[in-house]
């Protein structure tokens, strides 16, 4: 008999999609709020004093503030990451010029559960390049939305990231997937953006949430984090993407939690 080891997601209860949805609300309104906020001379310092003003007057809790990995532990409640640094870059006080890419990703814990969602935008008007990258990415999250329903496997999702962004030139990011979300900001299964091929044997299940998010580049998928550091850049400087979307598998297929959509 073949045994699973490997962790299996949690399916969660009406009432507890429900709290999913209400999280996410959150998560996505404070979300909004700094697209709003993103303009020349603008500090990514100022959007984290928004956002831990917003969170904090809902009643809620910064799901990035204070996580720890190993002996790092992140200090702040979001996640500013701009140009060639693909996440978890730290919010400073460098006045944002035209032209930048700046990729907002941010959490909260309401009651209990997890919001968790993240966009990019471009400080004035975008170039050419990074256009393509903005458009090219956000649509990889659509098309791997699109292809989370019951029965069938992460690999399909994570495929059709993969085959979208590579046919349009651009590189898809390994070192880093999505994720399993819930009571907790990480649980299993992991969502990679490119066909692995552990991804074959986690099913998708009416009542599973996920988080859909392509990392993606306008050059080669290779990455790097300076040592100590939590920010993980791109290995050539070419400018990358952020864009996700928290989902639930249902009955009838996925139902995107992070809503309203339109940011």
């Amino acid at each position: 008999m073949r045994v699973r080891t490997e962790p299996r997601p949690i399916i969660k209860t009406a009432e507890e999609l429900d709290k999913m949805r209400a999280a996410n609300r959150l998560a996505r309104a404070v979300l909004a709020e700094m697209g709003r906020r993103i303009l020349p001379g603008a500090t990514t310092m100022d959007l984290e004093t928004e956002a831990r003003r917003m969170t904090e007057e809902a009643g809620a809790k910064g799901a990035f503030y204070q996580y720890r990995v190993g002996d790092k532990v992140y200090p702040y409640y979001l996640c500013t990451s701009v140009n060639d640094c693909v996440v978890h870059g730290f919010p400073d006080d460098r006045p944002l010029q035209a032209g930048d890419l700046v990729s907002v990703d941010y959490g909260c814990v309401l009651d209990g559960f997890v919001g968790d969602t993240a966009w990019t935008w471009c400080v004035g008007e975008p170039s050419p390049d990074a256009k393509h990258l903005m458009d090219v990415t956000r649509e990889a999250l659509y098309r791997g939305i699109a292809m989370a329903q019951p029965g069938r496997r992460v690999f399909d999702v994570a495929r059709e990231i993969q085959t979208w962004c590579e046919s349009n030139g651009c590189g898809v990011v390994r070192a880093l997937v999505g994720h399993g979300v819930g009571r907790r900001m990480h649980e299993p299964p992991q969502v990679p953006n490119y066909a692995a091929p552990e991804s074959r044997r986690d099913r998708l299940r009416a009542g599973m949430t996920i988080c859909i998010e392509p990392m993606i580049t306008a050059g080669t998928h290779e990455v790097y984090e300076p040592a100590g550091k939590w920010d993980v850049l791109t290995r050539d400087g070419s400018l990358a993407a952020h864009y996700e979307h928290c989902i639930a598998i249902l009955d009838d297929g996925p139902e995107i939690l992070s809503v309203p959509e339109d940011i």
